[in-house]
């Protein structure tokens, strides 16, 4: 670490930003994704991430100023731009009066002028403040805290759960409401934080936002600059950059990250004349690694793994862990139907040989090594609760063949566990042999499906009994701003061109359908997006969801107003030992605690 010494103009600024990062903006600016690095050079925002007992990630993105009057900016992906010096600082408060740590590190054009501090020595359960510096100019200052890991201390612990936010599917509307809140310890994003889409056919997103909120670069993203430009399109997002700035991140990437349905040799979304996949894969993660406040475990073999290890676990005494799985770089190729009309969605029950690829032991979802590592997590006692951050749906969900346009089957979604029946029956089984009492329960967190789920965990269930042994809970957030159920089935050629109010009423049809063929879910809503609110006490887990407003002929997609935000809908929760979920009596109130300093 190096001494910084502030002078005074610089100070002044300092203390200027300070005072103005805490405010929440309401102006959007439609710019492309290039344009924050003509606005100075901390344009794009900061960040902060993965935050443990005693340190966390600090992140921003420094953009040299040009050496000469005409020479070109140094946006994002285009490799230009001299490195540069860029100093930081954590205080304990917004004036940076009492700075507790500093230093200076360089960035360059190699990892796209990003700047990403792993700062270490902190104190557990601690409100902090920081911000970068460079050639006199002051970044926006971030806040930030430590986990509430502590021996013998049992503190309060509320997250945000969001995932899959399309970029041309709407405003951020969900980011904004979350950067209100002050009594968040992080928000967990578990996955598909972009698309890979462009802006041709392939564009992702109500037509109406053509032209406003478009896709850069304009084509589908396959390398490293096309990543690069597309993660800075969403960091030059007000509403997200609002989030980032005022809560830590604990992400994990999906398929979308790279290109959909991705599994360990290809994806979907992948075609020979885009190149090799492994390639582009490669850099997609490097643009991830850039961009995001994410801390790279422990890469030796004391964990075993295959390939890169993303996955994580971080500790909040004894009141719980949660465990961020990840299950795109090692996963067996998804079990496919063709003429299917919904990606991803196979028949069940009517081909042995569809049947047996699904149940293969053979086929995993996480490699066995992480599957083994998420079994250890639940044994460990002394833990309440064991939650997990995952990508896809870990409850099994049936669905009519009658919302899809084939009456008389019964179709599963192959991209979530429900593809990959041997790895669930592993994991389900051992979590149910869990005693709670000594082990504690399990709460999986999870998205990518674009609805709100609420689900029992079972075992050894037969389909549409009630009967079965839960091994515990599933809490589902929509999507911030891709298409959900009721966009979906507004454009099948039996609802299209229909009114709002005629689709509402197809969904919720479909969803009655869903929920009298799997008992064990308790709640589904697919026709709002938005995010969740996960509070954690010794006694309970509870879910508030917070929701969008139902499409109406009025006010048909709430998500191309830039003014709607999400408001609070419903609430669930699993009760210590219960292993099953139960309706809430309504939100949750102030926190028990708050971190030092706050």
């Amino acid at each position: 670490m190096t001494n910084a010494s502030l002078d005074r103009r610089s100070l002044l600024k300092g203390v200027a930003a300070a005072g103005a990062a805490l405010a929440v903006p309401r102006v959007f600016d439609p710019a492309a994704a290039a344009a924050p690095a003509s606005k100075g050079i901390f344009g794009y925002g900061v960040a902060s991430g993965d935050p443990t007992a005693d340190a966390v990630v600090i992140w921003t993105r420094a953009t040299p100023p040009p050496r000469r009057k005409g020479d070109p900016v140094a946006a994002p992906g285009s490799g230009l731009g001299a490195p540069l010096p860029v100093r930081w600082q954590v205080s304990r408060d917004a004036r940076f009066t009492r700075v507790v740590a500093h230093g200076t590190v360089m960035t360059s054009p190699d990892t796209d002028h990003t700047v990403k501090v792993d700062v270490r020595g902190l104190d557990p359960y601690t409100r902090y403040f920081y911000r970068f510096q460079s050639l006199g100019e002051f970044s926006g200052t971030g806040r930030t805290q430590t986990a509430g890991d502590v021996a013998g201390e049992t503190h309060a612990l509320r997250l945000a759960l969001v995932s899959c936010s399309n970029y041309t599917g709407g405003y951020f509307t969900a980011y904004r409401s979350i950067a209100q809140r002050d009594d968040l310890d992080f928000v967990l994003h578990v996955g598909d934080y972009l698309y890979e889409y462009g802006n041709g056919a392939d564009r992702y997103g109500p037509e109406s936002l053509r032209g406003v909120r478009d896709s850069q670069p304009a084509t589908e993203t396959i390398d490293l600059e096309g990543y690069r430009l597309r993660h800075a399109l969403h960091k030059a997002d007000a509403d997200l950059q609002a989030a980032h700035r005022q809560h830590p991140w604990i992400t994990i990437f999906d398929d979308h990250e790279v290109a959909n349905n991705a599994w360990a040799a290809g994806a979907g979304n992948h075609q020979g004349s885009e190149g090799d996949y492994l390639a582009r894969r490669a850099e997609a993660m490097q643009a991830y690694l850039e961009w995001m406040p994410f801390r790279l475990p422990d890469q030796s073999q004391d964990t075993p793994h295959r390939g890169t290890r993303f996955f994580k676990r971080f500790t909040f005494g004894d009141l719980g862990d949660l465990s961020v799985l990840e299950t795109r770089q090692n996963r067996s190729l998804q079990v496919t139907v063709p003429g299917v009309p919904f990606d991803g969605f196979v028949p069940i029950g009517v081909n042995p040989a569809i049947d047996g690829a699904i149940a293969h032991p053979a086929r995993h979802l996480p490699e066995p090594e992480q599957l083994t590592w998420v079994k250890d997590g639940l044994a460990e006692q002394g833990r309440r609760w064991h939650l997990f951050g995952n990508q896809v749906m870990v409850s099994p969900v049936l669905y009519p063949g009658a919302a899809l346009g084939a009456p008389g089957f019964t179709f599963v979604n192959a991209d979530q566990w429900d593809g990959y029946t041997a790895d669930r029956t592993n994991l389900l089984t051992h979590a149910a042999a869990q005693p709670s009492a000594d082990a504690g329960d399990m709460v999986v967190l999870t998205g990518d499906i674009h609805a709100s789920f609420v689900c029992d965990l079972p075992v050894a269930s037969a389909p549409g009994s009630p009967s079965y042994t839960s091994a515990g809970v599933e809490f589902v957030c929509p999507s911030v701003t891709s298409d959900g159920f009721v966009e979906v089935l507004a454009g099948t050629p039996q609802l299209a061109g229909q009114p709002p109010e005629v689709v509402v009423g197809a969904t919720r049809q479909a969803i009655g359908a869903a929920q009298q063929l799997n008992p064990w879910l308790r709640y589904i809503d697919g026709i709002s997006h938005g995010f969740a609110v996960i509070d954690v006490t010794p006694e309970r887990v509870q879910a508030d969801y917070h929701h969008t407003p139902v499409p109406t002929s009025a006010r048909p997609d709430p998500r191309i107003v830039s003014t709607i935000e999400p408001t609070y809908a419903r609430s669930f929760q699993t009760l210590a030992g219960s292993r099953r979920a139960s309706a809430a009596s309504g939100p949750v109130g102030p926190r028990s605690d708050r971190p030092a300093g706050d």
